[in-house]
């Protein structure tokens, strides 16, 4: 796969992000998606050396759109110039957590994993509820120093502790979080040397497994709301 190329269009994209451009461009967007949804295919196939969880996923099946929701926003530039997608057990859903991947220019790529939806209360109080019953697993997995080779978590927190938990607890700061996720930021050099990039995105994937695994245990039963 191409991923140099994909940069490029997306480059373009951001310096145009006109509805005329894009349109006038079908071509090199065709171009640049197969070529994303060839990455996906070879990063199911990593992925599932070691989580085979993921490998009954199609690649088309797991993108984001480019088309942005503008209506409650000050910038109403129509496409976000980045290739996005989920690659989990459920596919994009991000529940059960999986590997999320942003391929966008000027260095804003990145490999992430984890709960990054802090929308719904339930997820949130059954995570919160495993870390409290589990402090010892979660700091195991947190100091493992392959672990803190790639990543911090990170998450959306409240002021204080919930009430319901102990704000003695030795996981005290997490249990303010609202969502806990990882983010590995990728250099678009990185990014444009395909080889290299898999190898990358294969040990930082493979990095984050044990605590996706943890997140997902955490939602073992969780239902996805209904859209009404």
């Amino acid at each position: 796969m191409d991923t140099k190329l994909i940069l490029q269009y997306l480059t373009e994209l951001k310096n145009n992000n006109s509805r005329e451009f894009y349109h006038a461009h079908k071509e090199e967007f065709k171009y640049a998606n197969e070529e994303f949804k060839k990455l996906l295919k070879e990063l199911i196939l990593q992925i599932g050396r070691t989580d085979s969880s993921v490998l009954h996923n199609d690649p088309k099946d797991l993108t984001f759109k480019l088309m942005r929701d503008t209506r409650f926003s000050h910038d109403k530039s129509p496409y976000n110039p980045s290739f996005r997608a989920h690659i989990g057990p459920c596919g994009k859903l991000p529940i059960p957590a999986g590997y999320y991947i942003m391929l966008a220019p000027d260095g804003r790529s990145f490999l992430g994993g984890g709960l990054f939806a802090d929308m719904f209360k339930d997820a949130t109080a059954m995570v919160r509820s495993h870390i409290a019953a589990n402090t010892g697993e979660w700091k195991r997995i947190l100091s493992d120093p392959q672990f803190q080779k790639y990543f911090t978590v990170r998450g959306t927190a409240l002021k204080k502790v919930p009430e319901g938990f102990d704000p003695k607890s030795p996981q005290a700061e997490y249990l303010k979080y609202k969502s806990w996720y990882l983010e590995y930021p990728v250099s678009d050099q990185m990014v444009c040397d395909s080889g290299q990039f898999i190898k990358l995105a294969e040990a930082v994937f493979q990095a984050m497994q044990p605590f996706n695994a943890f997140i997902n245990r955490a939602l073992a039963g969780f239902v996805m709301p209904q859209r009404g």
